[in-house]
């Protein structure tokens, strides 16, 4: 008896796995530019102050972008895990072609998406200025949802806005409102308002 409990013990995990492993398994996209189009981002004039799970939200701007997903990470126990608990990475233009991007090895990690490459196969300022990491903010649990399904390799629409988030204790996180910066504060924090996957 024990010897199966222990057998079960040790099953459960690694069907957990993977079930978890399956669910969020790469897409295999079409070859080329998956996605031609530039963020867009606008004024976010009169628009209301938000609020989610103890934070203060402020729009900074209207944002939309269409993009290829590069990888998803989850975080649990961070200080932000509360609001945020997924970060995407993703590419637009030639960051969006599956040629270009069998060339370089794309991570995630402490909230920074990472990147690196033998040779690189466009201009270093092509892959910086056409590649992000995304902090979501979900609206509510039906866009919460969506994003915690999000697969790396499909083409996803989301739109929103750029936000400052502000906690009681001090704690305040400001989304980036340039495409051209790297490095620290270059992640876009982003209220998703409305998600939809080509």
């Amino acid at each position: 008896m024990r010897a199966g409990w222990a057998g079960l013990l040790f099953a459960l995990p690694v069907l957990y796995g993977g079930c978890e492993w399956w669910s969020e398994r790469p897409v295999k996209p079409s070859p080329g530019v998956l996605v031609s189009t530039e963020p867009v981002q606008s004024e976010a004039a009169s628009v209301p102050a938000l609020a989610k799970n103890g934070y203060a939200i402020r729009p900074l701007a209207r944002y939309e972008i269409r993009a290829r997903v590069l990888g998803k990470e989850r975080y649990r126990w961070d200080q932000g895990a509360g609001l945020v608990p997924f970060d995407i990475a993703v590419g637009w233009g030639r960051m969006s072609d599956s040629a270009v991007l069998g060339e370089i090895r794309i991570w995630q990690s402490g909230r920074w998406y990472q990147w690196r490459t033998k040779t690189i196969p466009i201009p270093l300022r092509e892959v910086t200025n056409h590649s992000a990491n995304m902090h979501l903010i979900a609206a509510d649990d039906s866009i919460h949802k969506q994003i915690s399904r999000l697969r790396a390799g499909q083409v996803i629409s989301l739109r929103g806005y750029l936000v400052e988030a502000k906690r009681d204790d001090g704690f305040t996180w400001i989304s980036s409102l340039s495409r051209e910066d790297s490095g620290a504060g270059a992640c876009e924090l982003m209220w998703v308002e409305a998600i939809s996957v080509d």
